[in-house]
């Protein structure tokens, strides 16, 4: 049964830590997670690229505090790779080892010849664990049916050794980015929170958090600036993630406050696409330079 070092009382308690772990839920995801944690639930968050859904997951973890153990999702992702495999050279060796008669010969198929995997790892932990399964919009089909049994019974079957049940539940993180649609059956097993692009006074305070000394004039424009690029048509509009990465920058470069000048020799850091860089030049970057300025000025 999950059970954490740290108990959370009230969400307030659990946005309290996640503050001091460097990160800013607003009120409907500290919600999720805290229902997360009390109902011992998974947890699906979905939501554009860089608005913060990983990073919440390792904010968990810093928070209870707890391990966390990260399963990056791909196309062509598989058990081996995912829970667990069998160290064959080191069978092959106890084999030889048996022949010539120096070990005697045991079982080949046990623990101690099983190579832990993410999921395996979190499942049979007896510390504290956060599991962070990553972008599993990105895995196939297959995988994801994989990955029912582990979400509602917090097991995994090994057909040489059996049924390995957790002794202490994970706290379940995944993240998707919606490439594709997720199965009703994975969806049903979670509970769900789509996390959107914060109001800009909340990315103002995310800024100034996670970039400590920022000039808060440099980091109200930033904000703004980037606020203003996902109003337009970008084939990858900026996140979060690439605000707080501008405002390092920025803040490295020694600047008070932002100009033509340095949001062009920057921009790399904002935006990924070369077609995005050149829809923002001339007459809209200026635009869009103006209106950060006057909007910080408020």
């Amino acid at each position: 049964m999950y059970a954490p070092d740290v108990a959370f009382g009230t969400i307030d308690d659990l946005e309290t830590a996640l503050r001091e772990a460097e990160y800013l839920p607003d009120r409907g995801l500290a919600t999720a997670l805290f229902l997360s944690l009390s109902l011992e639930k998974p947890l699906l968050l979905e939501g554009e690229a860089g608005v913060g859904k990983t990073e919440s997951a390792k904010a968990l973890a810093r928070a209870l505090p707890a391990r966390l153990i990260r399963l990056q999702c791909y196309e062509g992702l598989d058990v081996s790779h995912a829970v667990y495999e069998w160290n064959y050279p080191r069978q092959l060796l106890h084999i030889r080892a048996a022949q010539e008669g120096t070990v005697s010969e045991d079982e080949l198929f046990g623990p101690e010849f099983l190579i832990r995997r993410p999921l395996l790892e979190a499942i049979d932990s007896d510390e504290q664990v956060v599991l962070l399964i990553d972008e599993v919009d990105r895995a196939d089909e297959e995988f994801e049916a994989f990955l029912l049994e582990i979400l509602s019974d917090f097991q995994i079957t090994i057909p040489e050794l059996g049924t390995i049940k957790a002794r202490r539940r994970p706290a379940v993180v995944l993240t998707s980015n919606r490439t594709r649609e997720l199965h009703d059956a994975l969806k049903r097993r979670a509970l769900f929170h789509w996390i959107g692009h914060p109001s800009l006074e909340r990315e103002v305070e995310i800024v100034r958090l996670r970039v400590p000394g920022i000039p808060e004039r440099l980091a109200a424009e930033a904000a703004a600036f980037v606020r203003g690029l996902r109003a337009l048509d970008l084939a990858k509009p900026p996140g979060v993630a690439e605000t707080i990465d501008w405002a390092q920058a920025l803040g490295a470069l020694g600047r008070e406050e932002i100009d033509a000048e340095v949001v062009e020799q920057t921009l790399g850091s904002v935006l990924k696409y070369r077609e995005d860089i050149e829809a923002v030049r001339d007459e809209t970057l200026t635009g869009l330079i103006e209106e950060a300025r006057a909007t910080a000025s408020r």
